[in-house]
C-alpha cells in the first residue's frame, strides 16, 4: 500500500499482475532484444519459471528478495549479477537499491529500482519500478534521454545503438 493506504498496483491478485507483467513486457521486448531486471523477480521459487515465458535474452541484477542459489536464476537468465555498470552507454550504474548520493558523481547515473511508487529528489537517479514505467519494461533509448538531463556534459546518446557513431 501507498503512505496513503490506497492500493501500490491496480491488480486484484497476484496472479493478475504476473499475467499482466508478462503480456506487457512481450508486447515491448522481442525474442532478440537484450533485457535486465533490476531486482526483485519472484518472491517465491514457484514463480521463477514465469520468467521463461518472457521474451528476451535476459539479465538479473539480484535485489533484497532474490535469496535463492544463483543457479536456480541462472534457469531463465543468462547472467546474474550484484550491480551492473554498462559502459557501453556512458558508464550507467543498474543497481536495485539506489547508491548513495556521494557515490553518484562516479557513475553519472543510477538507474534503480526498490523504491516502488517513491522518486529520489536528487538528478542522476532513475526509478525504473515497475509502479513508474506502466508495468513494461523500457527502451534505453528513454533511460538515455533522461541521462542526459541529468549530466548534459556528458554525451550518453554518442553510445546509443541507433547512433553509428
Amino acid at each position: 500500500k501507498r503512505d496513503d493506504g490506497t492500493p501500490l498496483r491496480p491488480f486484484a491478485s497476484g496472479d493478475e499482475m504476473n499475467e499482466a507483467l508478462i503480456e506487457r513486457h512481450n508486447e515491448v521486448v522481442k525474442p532478440q532484444d537484450k533485457w535486465y531486471c533490476l531486482g526483485d523477480v519472484a518472491i517465491t521459487q514457484k514463480n521463477l519459471p514465469l520468467v521463461g515465458r518472457l521474451n528476451g535474452s535476459k539479465r538479473l541484477v539480484r535485489g533484497n528478495h532474490d535469496i535463492f542459489p544463483t543457479k536456480k536464476y541462472l534457469e531463465f537468465f543468462k547472467e546474474v549479477y550484484g550491480v551492473r555498470v554498462l559502459t557501453e552507454f556512458g558508464g550507467l550504474l543498474l543497481t536495485l537499491v539506489p547508491i548513495h548520493p556521494s557515490q553518484l558523481q562516479r557513475f553519472k547515473v543510477n538507474v534503480h529500482g526498490h523504491l516502488h511508487d517513491k522518486l529520489l529528489d536528487e538528478p542522476g537517479y532513475i526509478n525504473v519500478c515497475v509502479e513508474q514505467i506502466d508495468y513494461r519494461p523500457i527502451h534505453i533509448d528513454e533511460i538515455l534521454a533522461q541521462a542526459s538531463r541529468f549530466n548534459p556534459n556528458h554525451d550518453f546518446n554518442a553510445f546509443s545503438p541507433g547512433n553509428p557513431g
